[in-house]
């Protein structure tokens, strides 16, 4: 596993830089973030953090400029259905510490701004992401979270209540009023996506 490569830069992008370690270049995927925390082009000694994605038709080098930006890259590939282009273009939209707060925060319509994610998947990786935050202390430590994430509801995280909310925040309603709306569902013994939605809008007013 190559975690680090230190050399001369020889092209910085938004995208992607080169490095020449001793006679070999590594080109190297990046965020925006990265691109713009690297020294100038023909700067020497530059270490950057990296991470190896192997696969079956290729191998891609990815770096990073901070521990932060690269656990964050490891925890949002690790989400279902996010690969490591559309973890860089969200690593490319907020800082680690802008990330957390937009987590905390569970503000679905900042997440939805990252290209590739529209409403029903900026849900979905906000939920995943309060989870990672609330379990792994190292991670909020590195982002600059003292105090404790809450975790995930667990009737949002159901089946049933997740295809509510999606059906919610599709019709225009935020995050915040979603969960609110679903509040107690789970516990008054609804059970199917249909009746969830009719208990929510009930509780929001019919709707918008």
């Amino acid at each position: 596993m190559i975690v680090q490569l230190t050399g001369t830069l020889v092209e910085v992008m938004p995208t992607h830089a080169v490095i020449d370690c001793r006679g070999v270049g590594y080109e190297l995927g990046i965020s925006t973030l990265t691109a713009q925390a690297l020294p100038a082009v023909g700067t020497s000694g530059v270490t950057i953090l990296t991470r190896l994605i192997v696969r079956e038709d290729a191998q891609e080098l990815y770096g990073f400029a901070t521990r932060e930006e690269r656990a964050l890259f490891d925890q949002l590939r690790a989400i279902s259905g996010v690969g490591p282009k559309l973890a860089l273009a969200v690593l490319s939209t907020f800082t680690p510490a802008q990330l957390a707060t937009v987590v905390v925060t569970q503000d679905a319509g900042r997440m939805a701004q990252v290209p590739g994610v529209g409403k029903k998947k900026a849900s979905r990786l906000l939920v995943e992401l309060s989870d990672v935050f609330s379990k792994n202390i190292e991670l909020k430590q590195l982002v600059g979270l003292t105090d404790a994430l809450p975790a995930p509801r667990e009737s949002v995280r159901d089946v049933p209540a997740q295809e509510a909310a999606d059906a919610l925040l599709s019709m225009g309603f935020t995050s915040a009023e979603v969960e609110l709306a679903l509040e107690g569902a789970a516990e008054a013994g609804i059970a199917s996506t249909k009746d969830m939605l009719s208990y929510a809008l009930r509780r929001l007013g019919g709707g918008r």
